[in-house]
């Protein structure tokens, strides 16, 4: 990857690992994901007409169908998301979702994209994989408990986050969809799909509002900004590096679950953690 690549991964990473801070935080459900997207809609709509307007990009058939798509991808991920968060820690939650995701998108960006990763990376990837394995933990204990739900959230959340790894590539790289443009649309599609639900439950988006405005508005900036962020490095950099190299995230993501939301099984799951971040100076060498 180029330098200017990675550091629009770790300025991400940041960003991404902070909302998703903020969401378990406040735990707002359905009616939270309408109103941070809502929220993204109306930050974000100056910068989209910018584009629209002025860069005047092609937006065809093609361009409208992976438009689309993403906006349904990404609501089917926000929804498995606090699902997750709703029965799981986020020090757990989100490393799994997260690792899952870049390690189906490499094995995708293979067999579709046509990509070669280095032998390097492709280790990277496998160090990944055991840190996954670490952070799952005894699954003699996880049978025993309800500690499986989880983790099936969590592992649902990244094969959709591999799903939409590999159509966003597409979407900016093949048919020249520019990432702030797509991630837009991606949350006012998420709004207008999630705006039925919103109206029938009026009272829960109020009280949302009232109680969590500050988290609502943060993660209404930050995880359009994490994503636009990531879409700009696949442009010029093979999504196989990009989708793996921006989950050091996960490390960050759970330190913030053990320092200020105080979660169990720390040791563990940073031992999964750094795992993970081996493999992603792995792939960053690789």
């Amino acid at each position: 990857m180029t330098g200017l690549a990675i550091a629009f991964v770790l300025v991400a990473a940041f960003a991404h690992a902070g909302w998703n801070y903020l969401s378990k935080r406040a735990a707002g459900g359905t009616a939270f994901i309408w109103l941070f997207a809502s929220m993204s809609v109306l930050i974000y709509l100056p910068l989209a007409l910018w584009i629209v307007f002025i860069q005047q990009p092609v937006i065809g058939w093609h361009q409208f169908a992976f438009m689309v798509g993403s906006a349904a991808l990404h609501s089917l991920y926000f929804i498995l998301l606090d699902k997750g968060y709703t029965v799981g820690d986020l020090s757990l939650v989100y490393p799994l979702a997260r690792g899952t995701g870049p390690m189906l998108s490499t094995v995708a960006a293979i067999v579709f994209l046509g990509e070669q990763p280095s032998l390097i990376a492709l280790l990277g990837a496998g160090l990944i994989g055991l840190g996954i394995i670490i952070m799952s933990g005894n699954p003699l204990e996880i049978k025993k408990t309800t500690a499986y739900k989880p983790i099936l959230f969590a592992m649902l959340c990244g094969t959709v986050i591999a799903a939409y790894t590999i159509s966003d590539k597409l979407a900016v790289s093949t048919f020249l969809i520019p990432p702030l443009l797509l991630d837009w649309s991606a949350n006012l599609g998420r709004t207008c799909m999630l705006t039925p639900y919103a109206f029938r439950n009026w009272n829960s988006v109020k009280e949302q509002w009232k109680i969590h405005k500050l988290e609502i508005l943060s993660v209404a900036i930050l995880c359009p900004l994490a994503y636009i962020l990531v879409l700009s490095a696949m442009v010029f950099s093979p999504v196989s590096y990009i989708a793996p190299a921006r989950e050091i995230s996960i490390l960050i993501g759970t330190i913030m679950g053990a320092k200020f939301l105080a979660e169990k099984n720390i040791k563990l799951r940073l031992a999964g953690a750094t795992a993970i971040l081996c493999g992603l100076t792995a792939l960053s060498i690789g």
